[in-house]
Formats: C-alpha cells, sequence, structure tokens
C-alpha cells in the first residue's frame, strides 16, 4: 500500500496541476471561439463580405478545447457511465470490475495516442488552407499554419486522459486493499451531476 501511496500522491499533484492548465486554456479557447464566431457573423450579414479564416480558427480552438477539458471531465466522472453491473455486485467485486474496465480503458487510450501521433506526423505536410501568420516584421511573410499543429490535440488530449487512468487505476487498486485508505483527492473537483 505504501508503493502505491508514493506513486500515487505526486502524480495526483502533477494531474492536478496539468489539468488546471488544460482548463484554464480550454476557457480561454472557448472564449476566443466564440469571438471568432461573432467577428464572422458580422463580416457576413452586416458587412456582406465573409473571412475567409474565422470558420477553420474555431474549428482549431475547439479541437484544443476538447482536448484539453476531457482530461478533467474523465477525472471527475463526467463521462457516461453505466454502473448498473458494477452496482449489482458485492462492493469487492463490483471494484474488481471497476478496476478491469480501467485497464480496458488504458489500453484503448494509449493505442489512440499511438494512432494520433501518427496523425500528426501527417499533419506536417499539409497547411490550413485559411490560417496564416503574419510575421511581415520578422522579415518572413505570411506562413501558413501547419495542420499538425491542430491534430495535435488528440494526442495531447489522450495522453493527459492516459495520466488521469493511471491516477484511478492506482486509487480504485488501493481503495480494494483498503477501503479505508486517506487518498489524495482533486481539490478542484465540481460537481459533475447528471439528471
Amino acid at each position: 500500500m505504501t508503493a502505491i501511496l508514493t506513486v500515487l500522491k505526486p502524480l495526483a499533484l502533477l494531474n492536478t496541476l496539468l489539468l488546471r492548465i488544460g482548463r484554464n486554456a480550454a476557457w480561454m479557447a472557448m472564449g476566443l471561439m466564440v469571438v471568432i464566431i461573432m467577428l464572422q457573423v458580422i463580416f457576413r450579414y452586416v458587412f456582406n463580405n465573409a473571412l475567409a479564416w474565422p470558420d477553420e480558427a474555431s474549428r482549431f480552438l475547439m479541437l484544443w478545447m476538447t482536448g484539453l477539458i476531457a482530461p478533467s471531465a474523465y477525472r471527475w466522472g463526467g463521462f457516461v457511465a453505466i454502473d448498473m453491473l458494477k452496482d449489482l455486485l458485492p462492493p469487492r467485486l463490483g471494484s474488481l470490475l471497476g478496476l478491469l474496465l480501467l485497464f480496458v480503458s488504458l489500453v484503448v487510450l494509449v493505442y489512440g495516442f499511438r494512432l494520433g501521433l501518427n496523425h500528426v506526423s501527417s499533419g506536417w505536410l499539409f497547411n490550413s488552407s485559411s490560417l496564416k501568420l503574419p510575421l511581415d516584421f520578422l522579415g518572413l511573410g505570411l506562413v501558413r499554419v501547419k495542420l499538425a499543429w491542430m491534430y495535435m490535440s488528440l494526442p495531447v488530449g489522450l495522453l493527459l486522459m492516459s495520466f488521469v487512468n493511471v491516477e484511478l487505476c492506482l486509487k480504485a487498486i488501493a481503495h480494494i486493499i483498503d477501503p479505508e485508505a486517506d487518498l489524495p483527492e482533486d481539490h478542484d473537483r465540481v460537481l459533475v451531476a447528471v439528471e
């Protein structure tokens, strides 16, 4: 049990820090996305002159917002789950089933991370059709944004979710060993309720 807690406590602190940064970046991405969409609406319907870049910029921000907020939702139990079978089983057996499902999830997350890295590597070959950085002041002119920067949201999100999954696995093992164990908590956790 001591070995589990020795690994679990620093991992929980690391996850808390990384997910806090991710949530703040996700909220900023959402706010910026709303501003960009409103700008497009104004240019399209008020000035009758739609801009070329807002749709792709919004998609870019939405992908990153999702990749950065999903690990917090996973840690807080905000994903859809069917707990009927687990709840019908005796507590220890239900905990073992939950641990098994966490291990299966970890396999899926790691495989998805590998696929995401492959997708990112192909993204370096292609430029965004409309996103360009105006770097004239550095003498570089207009630099087209590589699609890999957009695709990178997938492996980053899956990597963070894998860290969370390992934390949840360690907590589940510790809970099976000692249901009264004092496990680290996420003080940033918000109440996720589904009605």
